[in-house]
């Protein structure tokens, strides 16, 4: 059970769709979430209490920090206790768990977490070397030199590990991918909704296809995207709710979370086998009470395809090294698989605007345990999701676990 007597809900969610956004800016992005959840929940704003707001790129692409200061402009907002966070692409995840303490600590009833990103220009163009740039400043400086791509490199090395390691071929991490491509098709908020993406395509090499380091086995269709996107969510203790005016059943209870972090550079350690991963979901789910085998549906961090086999394995779902097999037999497709995987297409396919990543996950989660999720994605009569949250080389670890009431 959770740290304290009190019982924590989800109670609403609002996300952008993920992909272009054109002109916005970083207070538009805020204000236009905020306003969504409000419009979502049905709810006074003067009635949230505390605030947690990520925006990890926003200080490198868009010329602004002090995004607390932003939430704090919206009607309602102003004069309470809120702050910016940052975890890399975990930084969403943290955003929750800034909120989730506060919460416990007896700091307020009710709570939001947002998270923005504009990673694209007011055309929709993604300037693909700076955010390259940018985002390998989330790595060790020790790993970066002859990486023009930090990250994508660097999981494209991770992957090679892991194929060499288990014996597992580029075929069958490509499964990881066509799954997220096929649930995106049916979400109308996922930024590569119409394309329709097979293991065949992923195995050709050609056009936008090729490898991303010389030697290495990682594809450009096997990765995330560069996205736009905003996401915020709503929190609330049993005396948040009656306040909000929203009914329990309408809600979702937050069982369990998890954090663990583990040193940033790659070398030195089992990138295999993160032993801060595996820490964060166990502490998730020992907090939850439940199993890996009670989850209904999860949600993970695809940022690239090898990421979507081990976060399998990370959710203890299959023995380290059996992630991709996992996939393969079609165990995380939503039609009729074991643990339906990232219904919403991933950041692989639904996009990845990195700090509205993590809300988006538990979003998404509240969504299917509500009935929300749109009737092709929906998992039939889910009970438990569970939703697993990185950050930088497999480093920082943000994990939670929801329950239907």
């Amino acid at each position: 059970m959770l740290p304290t007597q009190k019982r924590l809900y989800v109670a609403a969610y609002h996300q952008s769709p993920f992909g272009k956004l054109g002109a916005l800016t970083a207070p538009d992005l805020i204000s236009e979430a905020l306003q969504g959840l409000v419009r979502a929940g049905n709810f006074q704003m003067e009635a949230v209490d505390v605030g947690s707001v990520a925006g990890c790129l926003t200080p490198l692409l868009n010329d602004q920090v002090l995004l607390s200061g932003l939430v704090a402009s919206e009607k309602g907002m102003e004069g309470k206790p809120i702050e910016t966070v940052e975890n890399a692409c975990a930084s969403g995840g943290q955003a929750i768990l800034s909120v989730i303490h506060k919460l416990l600590l007896g700091e307020g009833e009710v709570g939001v977490a947002l998270g923005v990103e504009k990673m694209r220009d007011d055309e929709g163009k993604a300037d693909g070397k700076l955010i390259g740039k940018v985002l390998g400043t989330a790595s060790h400086p020790d790993d970066r030199p002859g990486k023009l791509f930090v990250f994508p490199h660097i999981f494209a090395e991770v992957m090679d590990k892991y194929m060499k390691e288990w014996g597992v071929s580029e075929e069958d991490l490509a499964h990881v991918p066509t799954t997220f491509y096929g649930h995106a098709a049916h979400n109308p908020l996922a930024q590569m909704r119409g394309v329709d993406m097979t293991v065949e395509k992923i195995m050709t090499l050609g056009g936008p296809n090729r490898y991303i380091a010389e030697g290495l086995p990682l594809k450009t269709f096997e990765c995330s995207q560069i996205s736009d996107g905003y996401a915020a969510i709503l929190l609330a203790t049993e005396t948040g709710l009656q306040r909000l005016g929203i009914p329990k059943g309408d809600t979702v209870e937050l069982v369990g979370f998890g954090q663990a972090t583990d040193p940033l550079s790659t070398s030195g350690r089992d990138v295999l086998r993160p032993a801060g991963a595996y820490r964060a979901m166990s502490s998730a789910y020992e907090m939850a009470g439940v199993k890996p085998d009670d989850l209904s549906v999860a949600e993970v961090h695809d940022c690239f395809g090898i990421m979507g086999a081990m976060a399998v394995e990370i959710l203890g779902k299959v023995p380290a090294g059996q992630g991709a097999r996992y996939f393969v037999d079609g165990k995380a497709d939503v039609n009729g698989g074991a643990l339906p995987v990232n219904t919403s297409g991933g950041l692989i396919a639904k996009g990845h605007p990195i700090s509205a990543t993590g809300i988006a996950m538990v979003g998404w989660n509240f969504m299917q345990l509500t009935g929300k999720a749109p009737a092709e994605l929906q998992v039939k009569n889910p009970t438990y999701a569970a939703s697993f949250n990185i950050g930088g080389p497999i480093c920082a670890s943000v994990t939670t676990v929801l329950k239907t009431n």
